[in-house]
């Protein structure tokens, strides 16, 4: 009879246990991105779009958290900065106001480029190859999403391009690069097998 006891008590219990992990993991994500938002270049009179590492932060989440969890930590990130917390970059209004200024595209389309680095790489051999290849789509996606955004603001490509494109590119593929290193190396050592658990 305690065994049978026991038996019905743990799976509520564990359950428990695995739903506090699965928040703590996504909060902890929306909060690394929030980090990684503060580490920042200004690129003005250039662009109003600063150079950050919240990109990086974004390709890690989704790439190591699988596309459902990638998806809600980013679209908790963006509710976080719709509520007034720190935690878009400080160049700008911060709270809702930032998604309509000219990072506001790529703001709004982060939930969508976790959720297909982590789709694409959580679908095959886990290696190098796949997470930069995973890097790059979401790179893709994230960017036609700011540069739709700022075509709406200055009603040209070229500008748009100008403001959004052409100062991050070198910067971009090396965060694709490291991001895709990340999580080969999360991966192989064992710990990626937990990561992609009940994604």
């Amino acid at each position: 009879m305690a065994k049978m006891a026991m038996h019905t008590v743990n799976p509520p219990q564990e359950q428990g246990f695995e739903a506090a992990r699965q928040i703590a993991l996504v909060v902890g994500a929306s909060l690394f991105v929030a980090l990684c938002a503060h580490i920042m270049i200004p690129l003005m009179p250039l662009t109003p779009v600063p150079l950050t590492v919240q990109n990086f932060g974004v390709l890690v989440v989704g790439l190591l958290l699988g596309s459902r969890r990638g998806f809600a930590a980013m679209m908790l990130y963006l509710v976080e900065g719709m509520a007034g917390l720190p935690v878009f970059s400080p160049i700008g209004p911060g709270g809702v106001a930032q998604l309509f200024g000219p990072t506001g595209g790529f703001l709004l389309v982060y939930p969508f480029v976790a959720f297909a680095a982590g789709y694409v790489f959580e679908r095959g051999t886990k290696g190098f190859a796949r997470a930069a290849i995973s890097g790059l789509l979401a790179e893709v996606l994230l960017f036609v999403g700011g540069l739709g955004w700022l075509y709406v603001l200055t009603h040209s490509l070229a500008k748009a391009a100008y403001l959004g494109l052409y100062w991050f590119i070198a910067a971009e593929v090396m965060k694709i690069m490291f991001a895709a290193a990340v999580a080969t190396r999360w991966h192989r050592f064992g710990s990626g097998k937990g990561a992609y658990a009940r994604t």
